[in-house]
């Protein structure tokens, strides 16, 4: 009975391994652009390769293209997961000895020839039908012993030690390509990992999951060596993965977990992981306001003068602004001088690209699917203390015609909701920021929340601390910063305020219940755990859960959780980089009686 089950087990995977290994390319044009380029790519040689470029991709580099090939020694296709006309994303599997699952993201041109606009290529996990099968014990000692995991352990002591001499030592014997800096820097903001188990083994290639020493991160690893001898390290990726299943974290009473964040804060503060305020309440049968479970305030608002950091510091919160903008909209569709399914031109009767003006709805910008792309890149580097105004804005980006068909799928979109920004302009009659402070801050009592321009001095603004990649020490982020606040993000608050602002939500201050649900239900997938709703995440599952938004960018790290369901708030900012803020609320949520 036992070897039946295993053989039924083997021909199913089977038949979705053959089913998957020819999935079809659509016959479109990023379809066609994407079966060209493989194919060139699986020649392997430079002259084919380089003819593609020259027709297809100018903008790419030969030397770029062979590394991938030869790095990943191909790709099967396993399945296509979005496609339109000139977008595609496909999931593959590398042929090499690694046999790694990768995203491909394809976008070409809209007008004929197609030229390739862009690829991205990113670490995936494989769906569960592909997964390799548990190891058993024979060959998780077997895998042990070979080489690929010898390089990892010898990697991981050297790593887990703060070492850098030793690091170095190892990196250059073993690793030559990585940067000695990046990995001490890697080392100073996880505080190492802890190996969970082994999942899959080759003579040349090793992947299992650590696990952050002093945190909750999860992570899959994937290391190749060489198969000569002295076998160095060919690739070697993390890949940051959801907690699995067969880790689960034992919930705690309040007093257990006070007592177990305040050990953690003070520690990741000591370690220079952590540096801003969190607060921790309980709103107990509709009680208003939460009774505060924790509070505290870590680390230094400005290193320069020693000024410490309160919990009435205003940090800046990041994207968190586009709750305040999600409500704005909601209250003026409740009070019915906005309807959701109208198009934003209908408002906006001047916005200068008829595509997004006739096409794109307001549900579409509050989710993120209408497709009117960022405002962050090369253009807004040059332009960022030029835009002072949400019109400046849309002067600068406003000719733009989708970057997909809207509605067809979800892709973050800051300028969005720089568009939800200006539409409250237009209906309201008021400024964003006038609208904001009268309609959502002031029944609130967020007296300390705003987006003053940079140039002006505001009491208690804490000043934002970013380490780049491979950099060693931290630097002011004052060169990245935008001229001001907008309604998709970049304005400042404090964790009490951040509270005042989920107790007045739950309580029907900014919306009526009917509303307020419509707010912050979830409405389209984005890939990940949970849904987006208007402005906010919905995490809940069968009603148990968080909803929110967090926000993050160099310097600047928050998030605010509210379970609506258990009565638990978790505001956290912080003014160093991304995920200094969303680990603390994390390890919160991976913990609370919900």
């Amino acid at each position: 009975m036992v070897n039946m089950r295993k053989l039924t087990r083997t021909l199913i995977l089977t038949v979705l391994f053959v089913f998957a290994l020819h999935a079809q390319i659509p016959d479109t044009p990023a379809g066609r652009q994407f079966s060209a380029w493989r194919k060139a790519q699986d020649t392997g040689d430079r002259a084919v390769i380089q003819q593609f470029i020259d027709k297809n991709m100018p903008w790419g580099g030969v030397d770029q293209e062979l590394a991938v090939r030869n790095q990943s020694g191909g790709y099967d296709v396993k399945k296509v997961e979005e496609s339109t006309g000139t977008h595609l994303v496909v999931l593959v599997q590398e042929r090499g000895p690694a046999k790694q699952f990768q995203r491909i993201t394809m976008n070409v041109a809209a007008a004929e020839p197609y030229q390739i606009a862009g690829i991205r290529i990113q670490l995936a996990q494989p769906p569960p039908e592909l997964a390799p099968p548990k190891m058993t014990a024979a060959e998780t000692e077997a895998a042990r012993a070979g080489a690929p995991f010898h390089q990892f352990s010898a990697w991981l002591d050297a790593f887990n030690s703060g070492d850098r001499a030793r690091l170095g030592q190892f990196l250059e014997a073993n690793y030559p390509s990585m940067k000695l800096d990046a990995q001490m820097n890697f080392r100073e903001r996880t505080g190492g990992f802890e190996l969970r188990s082994l999942e899959q083994a080759t003579a040349v290639s090793v992947t299992g999951l650590v696990q952050q020493r002093e945190g909750d991160q999860f992570a899959r690893f994937t290391l190749v060596v060489d198969p000569a001898e002295p076998h160095q390290i060919q690739r070697f990726s993390l890949l940051a993965v959801p907690r699995p299943a067969e880790f689960p974290m034992p919930r705690m009473n309040e007093a257990d977990i006070v007592a177990a964040l305040r050990d953690k804060l003070e520690k990741d503060a000591a370690a220079d992981r952590f540096s801003g305020a969190v607060l921790l309440a309980l709103r107990e049968n509709g009680e208003k306001p939460g009774k505060v479970l924790f509070s505290g305030a870590y680390g230094l608002a400005d290193r320069d003068k020693k000024v410490a950091n309160k919990l009435e510091t205003r940090f800046r919160i990041g994207s968190m602004n586009k709750m305040f903008t999600a409500v704005s909209v909601l209250q003026l569709v409740q009070a019915g001088k906005i309807k959701l399914t109208d198009p934003l031109g209908k408002y906006i009767t001047d916005y200068p690209n008829q595509d997004v003006a006739t096409k794109v709805t307001i549900h579409q910008l509050l989710t993120h699917t209408g497709g009117t792309g960022d405002i962050f890149g090369p253009e807004f580097t040059t332009h960022r203390l030029d835009l002072r105004t949400l019109n400046d804005y849309v002067a600068l980006y406003g000719k733009r015609a989708p970057a997909f068909e809207p509605g067809s799928r979800w892709v973050y979109s800051n300028y969005g909701m720089v568009l939800a920004g200006v539409l409250v302009e237009r209906v309201s009659k008021q400024s964003y920021y006038d609208y904001v402070a009268e309609h959502v801050y002031k029944p609130a009592g967020m007296t300390l929340t705003g987006s003053e321009p940079e140039s002006e001095a505001v009491a208690g603004r804490s000043i934002g601390y970013m380490r780049p990649q491979g950099a060693t020490a931290w630097t002011p982020n004052t060169d990245t910063l935008p001229y001001r606040g907008t309604s998709a993000g970049g304005g400042y608050s404090t964790v009490g305020d951040l509270m005042k602002f989920a107790d007045a939500l739950i309580g029907h201050k900014l919306l009526n219940p009917e509303n307020t649900e419509l707010l912050i239900t979830g409405k389209v997938d984005t890939g990940g755990a949970g849904k987006y709703a208007y402005g906010f995440e919905d995490g809940r599952k069968d009603g148990v859960g968080a909803v929110g938004h967090g926000g993050g960018a160099p310097g600047m790290n928050g998030d605010l959780r509210i379970y609506a369901h258990s009565g638990y708030v978790i505001a956290v900012l912080s003014n160093l980089d991304p995920p200094a803020a969303q680990q603390v609320s994390t390890f919160l949520d991976l913990r609370l009686l919900k």
